[in-house]
């Protein structure tokens, strides 16, 4: 039966990593004075360094995204891969330079390769996994002999002080006693950062080191029973239906900051972790046979540090006690990118000296967008025994 190898990871992060006491000079204060929500979220989501695609001292951008993405891809040559022997390029981001054409195209118009099938999955932080799932399927199938797959955010276009108004003021008494709030659109530009990831898949492992098989990828949206809880290009209706940016006059744009990220707080800290943890997992233990013996890493993706007992908890309430001694994340020292985060997780785990062959890892990456999750199984293969 054909396999698939992911068989280097490489990832990018725009410019010097910024501190907390310097991430407001590089996004741009809003209004006369700095903010006072930001020692509350970061006290709270636990992020110490971020990277930006914007320039400190001009405040201009540096990259877009799909020159992000195509900085990461470019990585994977470094080894001796032939960019130009691509066969399909798959790039998910949750936001893309422009509404068309899709992502992926400019990502393979910066790349400049040869012809070759290019997909683009949209989504919020699930894209990067879609993307890598259309991969691996491809791949699979024997429709590849190769896949590049890639997951890239450009959270500061969205985040820039000039995009926000002064009424996040009023926001910060409530901020301080729920810090779940940081969700809410003004206060995840205190979250939310820029970066890259992209993944090589082949039929055979390298014959040089360690591969990680793909096992399974398993993916599940539950917006059959729930509304929408992060959006953006829209206004959310006493329904819970939204109304998009199309239904809008261009001047209500603006008044009504529809092209903001924004966040239903309320519904996420009510229903998150049951739709994005505990659904999905006891359904993978019930179809797959799963245990947390079965693993050596759990890779999770969680945007805030707030969220990660909540998500220990709901494991443990389902019976996968998977202790957090095992779980490997970067989002400290390298930020939350959204779609990319779990290959940037994946790219330092592989680089470091952590793996062994025969170990398991179980990737998780959830997004509440209308809350769906997805988990990816990995073995880790040495193509020199």
């Amino acid at each position: 039966m054909t396999q698939v190898y992911i068989n280097d990871i490489a990832a990018f992060l725009p410019n010097a990593p910024v501190d907390n006491d310097s991430m407001e000079a590089v996004l741009g204060q809003v209004g006369d004075r700095p903010s006072r929500a930001r020692r509350t979220v970061l006290r709270s989501n636990k992020i110490e360094h971020r990277h930006y695609a914007i320039d400190p001292a001009s405040g201009r951008a540096t990259h877009t995204n799909a020159q992000l993405t195509a900085v990461a891809v470019r990585e994977l040559a470094r080894t001796g891969f032939d960019l130009a022997s691509i066969d399909c390029l798959s790039c998910g981001t949750t936001m893309a330079d422009q509404l068309m054409p899709n992502h992926a195209v400019m990502v393979h118009g910066e790349l400049g390769i040869p012809p070759c099938e290019v997909v683009a999955t949209s989504g919020i932080c699930v894209s990067g996994m879609t993307a890598l799932k259309y991969a691996w399927l491809g791949v699979l199938a024997g429709e590849f002999t190769n896949a590049v797959a890639t997951g890239s955010e450009l959270s500061s276009a969205m985040m820039a002080g000039d995009r926000f108004g002064p009424e996040i003021e009023s926001r910060v008494e409530a901020l301080a006693r729920h810090p779940e709030i940081a969700f809410e659109k003004d206060f995840l530009r205190w979250m939310l950062s820029d970066g890259a990831g992209a993944v090589l898949l082949q039929p055979s492992p390298r014959s040089d080191g360690l591969s990680l098989r793909i096992d399974w990828m398993f993916e599940r949206s539950y917006a059959n029973e729930m509304e929408a809880c992060m959006y953006a290009g829209a206004e959310k209706q006493d329904d819970g239906s939204l109304r998009g940016w199309n239904e809008y006059d261009p001047h209500e744009w603006l008044e009504h900051s529809i092209f903001s990220v924004k966040q239903d707080v309320k519904l996420l800290n009510a229903r998150g972790v049951h739709y994005t943890i505990e659904k999905p997992i006891s359904e993978m233990i019930e179809r797959k046979g799963i245990a947390p013996d079965d693993y050596a890493w759990f890779l999770p993706h969680y945007s805030s540090h707030f969220f990660r007992d909540k998500v220990y908890e709901s494991m443990q309430k389902v019976g996968f006690d998977l202790p957090q001694e095992r779980w490997f994340t970067n989002l400290s020292w390298k930020g939350n990118t959204g779609s990319a985060s779990i290959y940037i997780i994946l790219e330092e785990l592989f680089r470091s000296d952590k793996l062994e062959a025969g170990q398991r890892l179980l990737c998780y990456v959830p997004e509440s967008g209308r809350f769906t999750s997805a988990f990816m199984q990995l073995t880790v293969v040495d193509g020199a025994r």
